[in-house]
């Protein structure tokens, strides 16, 4: 056939079918938000596009002819500290021959102006050319979703701080007052038992209800000499001054005999030096899960293991009861694991929970160790 000769019925139809199929294309392309492209990384590392969408210009601030002209543009735009990312993430998909999904910031100098943007395209073998790959895919502009997210980190990042001071100066005021009630009123106290003990020494013999009076008075000092002992330890329990150790320990042994049932605690170590500061967080996180487990859990045991690891402690509390549902986290007014999660995320460290073999629940908190702490014993 030459080229004069009018094409067969068929090869019309194919031409229509193959118009048709470019028209319903270009369509789609067209309506398409982003840039639709293909991107071919040679075995030499050259780079190519052999198709982008009319996107391109409105996406990148330059036109698809002259991007395709020089590729490398493209690469030009992205900004330092993203492009390494880019290429690592590249080669990686090109390796493995795996979905390719970018996103970072470019500098689009027609507007003068940084975008956020992100790449996901698939990867194929480029037939003919051994060692090339070719990708399609879509670029598409993030920067209002982009920017919300990292808003709400932000927020996140602030509110985590703000949480933090808040429970810094709950503590210290805890220590003022613990420290108050336990010097004056405590004091208090005492002198008033030890006035007590002369009066009643002094009482008249023949009056026996008098001295009843000043036994009742004595013990009822005594009951509020305990209180005041146990609030100044709620405030601001003394074992703290001994370390975390010794203050997890002596609160398992508080915790067993409230309870009633058996409590273990062991560590890794005779002492960590964790910081003021992270001690005191990490002992109020576990005095809140052993609340939890007093008011919900159901168990007749709890197990408590302490481990001091590189670069963090890791504090694991465990229980026989009942378990913790998934929905339950969630519940409103749920504010006890929450602020356990908030204050273990404010010490840089993490809290998470897990079902127990045979049941229950496993409480894990690891909390990183200070520059200080984290350096190898001698």
């Amino acid at each position: 056939m030459n080229s004069h000769t009018p094409p067969s019925t068929r090869e019309a139809a194919l031409i229509d079918a193959l118009a048709l199929y470019q028209a319903r294309f270009n369509a789609i392309v067209s309506n398409t938000p982003g840039l639709v492209y293909q991107f071919v990384l040679g075995a030499d590392g050259t780079v190519s596009f052999p198709y982008l969408s009319e996107g391109c210009a409105a996406l990148l601030g330059l036109g698809a002819a002259a991007l395709q002209q020089e590729p490398r543009k493209f690469f030009g735009l992205i900004l330092p500290e993203d492009s390494r990312a880019y290429v690592d993430s590249m080669h990686a998909s090109a390796g493995a021959l795996s979905s390719w999904n970018w996103e970072g910031r470019i500098w689009v100098d027609a507007w003068k102006d940084v975008k956020w943007i992100n790449l996901r395209s698939t990867p194929r073998r480029l037939p003919g050319h051994p060692g090339s790959v070719q990708w399609e895919g879509i670029m598409t502009n993030i920067t209002a979703s982009k920017l919300a997210q990292l808003e709400v980190t932000d927020s996140r990042a602030g509110l985590a701080e703000l949480t933090a001071h808040i429970e810094d100066v709950k503590e210290q005021e805890r220590t003022r007052i613990a420290r108050e009630i336990h010097d004056d009123l405590g004091g208090n106290l005492t002198a008033i038992k030890m006035a007590l003990a002369m009066l009643a020494r002094r009482l008249p013999a023949d009056q026996p209800q008098l001295a009843d009076k000043a036994a009742y008075v004595d013990a009822l000092v005594d009951r509020t000499i305990e209180a005041v002992h146990r609030i100044s330890l709620d405030l601001r329990p003394s074992m703290l001054d001994f370390g975390i150790v010794a203050a997890l320990e002596w609160q398992v042994g508080e915790f067993e005999k409230q309870m009633g049932f058996a409590c273990s605690f062991t560590s890794s170590e005779k002492d960590i030096d964790l910081g003021a500061d992270h001690a005191i967080a990490l002992f109020r996180i576990f005095q809140e899960a052993l609340t939890n487990i007093a008011k919900h859990a159901g168990a007749t045991r709890v197990t408590v293991a302490l481990q001091r690891r590189r670069h963090h402690v890791a504090l694991t509390i465990t229980d026989n009861g009942v378990g913790i549902a998934a929905g339950d986290r969630q519940k409103p007014g749920s504010f006890g694991l929450r602020g356990m999660s908030e204050r273990a995320r404010a010490l840089g460290g993490t809290m998470a929970l897990s079902r127990a073999p045979g049941g229950g629940t496993i409480v894990t908190i690891e909390v990183k160790l200070t520059a200080a702490a984290a350096e190898p014993h001698p």
